[in-house]
């Protein structure tokens, strides 16, 4: 599994009535191999994933794309990865805390 597969996976998982009126851009930044630069846009019960960066994201997170298929897979633990320095955030941390959310976007 990528980095890439699992931000094309997420507006398949994604459950608007969990989110209710939950509306957030957050872009990715992604180092290393498979690495790259992405948002995730929840306004209006929808979910889009695009390549790129934000307008004006309500947050930003920093990692390498191992770390972020890690944390997508179960492998690492994203507290773990964030008190390690693995995880950097920029902005509002709530807005990446819905992410783990599994009634918000369902296991893959």
């Amino acid at each position: 599994m990528t980095a890439a597969d699992i931000f094309s996976s997420m507006p398949a998982r994604f459950q608007p009535q969990a989110a209710g009126t939950w509306e957030t851009e957050i872009q990715f930044n992604l180092a290393g191999d498979g690495g790259g630069t992405w948002t995730l846009v929840v306004k209006g019960g929808q979910c889009e994933v695009k390549e790129g960066p934000a307008a004006s994201p309500k947050a930003t997170l920093n990692t390498d794309a191992e770390t972020w298929v890690g944390i997508n897979t179960g492998k690492v633990n994203p507290m773990m990865a964030f008190t390690m320095g693995k995880i950097k955030v920029q902005g509002n941390m709530g807005e990446l805390m819905k992410l783990n959310n599994p009634s918000i976007f369902k296991r893959g």
